[in-house]
């Protein structure tokens, strides 16, 4: 038996991972601190994803980024850390409590300008960028109310920049989606995005195993 099929348990590797590889700033790491006390706090964003984000923001030489769910603002932050000076993110949340968290880190860190955050239902904010002609978003980053992912990612991929990302969070919802059993409509709403994504012929796609799941969407040319 090869002694390197041994492996750790998912604890030891989880904890591996992040202390090799995660650069959190003192600062996110309050503000992830603070959150995990709060109501619904397994909706934070993970460090690892946190981090992910800023390096796609690099790679795609994003200015302009979309941000649908915000929570207390972890993922913004840290996208906001990667952005250039003149970069922006639009950011569209509901709660003038959770994202309130956020706007005290977002102004410690000296990014809060580089946030546009939007407190309405995303779809009329979406609609409404559509109608202002705003220009495209070069990065999205999808993680809200899972019963409206088919009709967000509908949306957002008119608003996403020919050759532009969108990171769709959650895809793989605890393995709920597996199996068929489960027809609660958060499970059958993300089982029928992750169908129609893959069989959708205006996009490039990659689901990874990263927290509860991830998808990479390239919007094709």
């Amino acid at each position: 038996r090869n002694p390197r099929s041994t492996v750790g348990t998912v604890t030891e590797v989880y904890d591996y991972l992040i202390r090799v590889s995660s650069r959190e700033t003192d600062l996110q790491r309050r503000l992830r601190e603070e959150t995990a006390q709060l109501e619904k706090s397994e909706m934070q964003t993970s460090p690892e994803l946190g981090q992910l984000l800023q390096l796609l923001v690099k790679i795609c030489g994003a200015r302009r980024t979309l941000e649908i769910g915000v929570y207390t603002g972890y993922s913004a932050l840290a996208v906001a850390l990667a952005l250039p000076e003149d970069g922006r993110i639009v950011a569209l949340d509901v709660s003038e409590d959770w994202t309130a968290v956020g706007r005290r880190y977002w102004r410690e860190a000296g990014v809060d300008a580089k946030i546009d955050l939007r407190l309405a239902p995303a779809l009329e904010t979406l609609e409404a960028l559509r109608h202002e002609g705003a220009e495209p978003f070069e990065l999205a980053f999808l993680d809200a109310d899972k019963p409206n992912y088919p009709r967000y990612y509908e949306a957002t991929l008119e608003l996403l920049h020919p050759g532009g990302l969108l990171v769709v969070d959650n895809v793989l919802w605890s393995g709920r989606v597996a199996g068929t059993e489960d027809q609660d409509p958060e499970t059958s709403a993300i089982r029928d995005l992750n169908a129609r994504l893959h069989q959708d012929p205006r996009i490039d796609l990659s689901l990874l195993p990263v927290g509860d799941g991830i998808t990479l969407v390239r919007k094709r040319p």
